[in-house]
């Protein structure tokens, strides 16, 4: 219990705390509208935000944030020229932003680049008080805007056809929630790490698919869900000494791997007794 007498642990523990928030929101809506990859996109791509803010000498996360919403615009424009083709505009903007960031590391000297691999792999002891709040207010505004665009968002994931027979704005509102989800990635980087951020937003939505099947019973599975992962794996990475970002990804798939076995058990026996209660008739 000693952990929760360090000032980084209590940061670390109200940051993941929003985070189990924000993640299912997001995740949900990224796995429907078959964006999976589009937070992977933004978390590479972020990696240049980074980079400059350390070349330049400003703090990497809002670097951060202001590349990544220029790229979410980017992303949403090639998602429509190749509408047909929608992983080209992934496999561009994930190349190039890794290139960007590669060549600003290389114009970094050795100090940013240790720095760099905190925003790699994710560090519980550089959250800063700043990040919390940041992290307060976002998680306020999303579920704000949750609560107030639910059913338009409904509408547009599953079918953006008839959303914009409707009138609703389809453009507008996929680039802000494209922005919506860079400025989510930017602000968790330094806490999970740019390489396992899309996994922690999108592993508890997709785990809770399978446990319900009604739109706002999977968003509370989430939570709990991320929730569980988030302070787990901080309690494991504090007491054995691996990444955040890391440890949280491997407890969440071990769940995935528990909910998948019992689904297929309980199946199972529910094909049985079909088969026993047949047999008897």
């Amino acid at each position: 219990m000693e952990m929760f007498f360090h000032g980084f642990m209590q940061r670390a523990f109200q940051a993941s705390f929003l985070i189990s928030f924000i993640a299912p929101i997001l995740g949900l809506f990224l796995i429907l509208r078959r964006q999976s990859l589009m937070a992977d996109t933004l978390s590479h791509v972020s990696l240049a935000g980074v980079a400059l803010g350390l070349l330049i000498g400003v703090n990497p996360t809002f670097t951060n944030i202001l590349v990544v919403s220029v790229i979410a615009i980017v992303l949403e424009y090639l998602r429509v020229v190749y509408r047909t083709y929608s992983e080209i505009s992934i496999a561009i903007l994930m190349s190039g932003g890794m290139a960007l960031a590669l060549v600003l590391m290389g114009l970094n000297d050795g100090g940013a680049t240790l720095s760099m691999n905190q925003f790699l792999f994710g560090s519980i002891v550089t959250i800063s008080e700043q990040q919390v709040w940041m992290l307060f207010v976002l998680t306020i505004m999303i579920g704000l805007l949750y609560l107030t665009f639910r059913k338009p968002l409904y509408i547009l994931t599953f079918d953006e056809e008839t959303a914009f027979t409707a009138g609703l704005p389809i453009k507008t509102m996929s680039v802000l929630f494209n922005i919506l989800t860079g400025i989510t990635i930017a602000v968790t980087m330094p806490i999970v790490g740019a390489l396992l951020v899309s996994a922690i937003i999108v592993l508890p939505a997709a785990i809770s698919m399978r446990l319900s099947n009604r739109f706002n019973g999977v968003i509370l599975i989430g939570i709990v869900l991320a929730l569980i992962g988030m302070f787990s794996g901080l309690v494991v990475s504090y007491k054995v000494g691996t990444p955040p970002g890391a440890s949280i990804t491997l407890i969440l798939l071990i769940v995935f791997v528990v909910t998948t076995l019992v689904e297929k058990i309980s199946l199972y026996i529910k094909i049985e007794r079909l088969f026993k209660r047949n047999d008897i008739l």
